[in-house]
């Protein structure tokens, strides 16, 4: 049984949507362009007026919100990135998701210059550890991800410790503008569909 016929059958009030935030737990992390992820997530719920509380059961920071009648679970999971789909799968299963397409997933990613921002569902994982743990735990690549632009690498062979590091100032102040715009993709999937959201942002530029 998938994860998800295994979530229709939960009982009690589901969640109309999980959003995952992808990062690496820990002080030694933070800031770094691999946890861009968790700062969206984290400054959806600053906007909420909520806290992201550790939950050892679900492995994941996580908060409750209500936007526009829907009861959405915001989530940074506390494994690290390559684990992510553990977490990811009892999400899905406890809050009683009944589609993929209702699994937002927000991620770095190296293909894009840093500051842009790209939506898109379903498709290859390009590699990101964080999405392949995802798609083997749910079953499926067909959950939404917000692709949160970082930049490659002077090095193309070192993209694991780029995205491990901290960017410099002046990438750091085109990720602190993208994740304003993360935040609003967000918010703009849930509100009108995967397509508006992406004609709304898919195009911008940082």
């Amino acid at each position: 049984m998938s994860v998800f016929r295994r979530a229709a059958r939960r009982r009690g009030t589901p969640a109309d949507y999980l959003v995952v935030g992808l990062g690496n737990p820990g002080d030694k992390y933070l800031g770094t362009r691999h946890n861009l992820g968790y700062e969206v997530i984290e400054a959806i719920a600053r906007g909420s007026m909520s806290s992201l509380d550790a939950s050892k059961r679900d492995l994941a920071r996580i908060a409750l919100i209500t936007q526009d009648e829907n009861r959405i679970v915001l989530a940074c999971p506390t494994t690290f990135m390559n684990l992510s789909g553990e977490a990811v799968s009892l999400l899905v299963r406890r809050n009683g998701i009944e589609q993929s397409s209702r699994v937002l997933v927000v991620h770095d990613e190296l293909d894009l210059e840093p500051g842009r921002i790209k939506i898109k569902q379903g498709g290859s994982t390009a590699g990101h550890n964080g999405l392949k743990s995802i798609r083997q735990h749910i079953g499926t690549d067909d959950f939404v991800r917000i692709r949160m632009g970082v930049g490659k690498p002077p090095d193309p062979q070192n993209g694991r410790d780029w995205v491990l590091r901290r960017p410099s100032p002046t990438d750091r102040a085109l990720l602190d503008s993208a994740v304003h715009v993360g935040v609003e993709a967000v918010k703009t999937v849930m509100a009108s569909g995967v397509e508006q959201a992406m004609n709304e942002v898919n195009g911008r530029q940082p």
